[in-house]
């Protein structure tokens, strides 16, 4: 088993292996949330702000390699974990494990519908259970997050963040005029109306 501050190959491949034997839910995701191992310590790999995975300080550049530890990511309160059914070893993430890459504009029996690709090729459709978040940033523009399954999250690019201004509008929502977006039969405020009119 892994221990505190040690990682080795050894331990990568034993996880890999893991992971890969774990199987698959009807989502097509292993179910992580039914797995409950012993910690066996943190593992030197991070999730950069912009979704890219390092080891040790290299990135992974194989993109099934990061597709596999993302089906098997977990977070328990502020922390996020990679699980399998026999371990579970703590990872570092700069600020949320996805990016939201891609979005495509559909019409259905609720209206418009946003479906989104996250940069290890899942889609989620932006709704009530899968909602959009809009957080100040420090230089008091605003960031927008998708919430991707569990406590998990992608962080939208701004390209993507971009459209989603371009297709807002402004709804009266608990007496305030808010600007936002709508989809999936929810709708999602950036921010006061009159903030982003200013903005503009």
């Amino acid at each position: 088993m892994a221990k505190q501050g040690q990682t080795t190959d050894q331990g990568l491949e034993r996880l890999t292996s893991a992971a890969t034997q774990a199987g698959t839910s009807e989502k097509g995701l292993p179910p992580v949330h039914l797995w409950n191992p012993p910690f066996c310590g943190d593992l030197d790999m991070r999730i950069a702000s912009d979704g890219s995975w390092y080891y040790m300080g290299t990135p992974i550049g194989r993109p099934a390699l990061v597709r596999l530890f993302s089906t098997i990511l977990k977070r328990e309160d502020d922390r996020y974990f990679l699980v399998t059914p026999v371990e579970k070893v703590g990872i570092r993430v700069d600020d949320v494990p996805f990016m939201a890459v891609e979005m495509r504009k559909e019409a259905d029996a609720q209206g418009v519908r946003l479906h989104f690709r996250t940069n290890v090729d899942d889609w989620v459709a932006c709704d009530a259970q899968h909602r959009l978040r809009f957080e100040r940033s420090e230089s008091g523009g605003l960031t927008p997050y998708l919430h991707v399954r569990a406590e998990l999250w992608a962080k939208v690019t701004r390209p993507l963040y971009y459209e989603l201004v371009d297709m807002g509008e402004e709804r009266v929502i608990d007496g305030e005029v808010m600007f936002g977006v709508e989809s999936g039969g929810a709708f999602f405020p950036m921010a006061n109306a009159e903030e982003v009119r200013a903005a503009l």
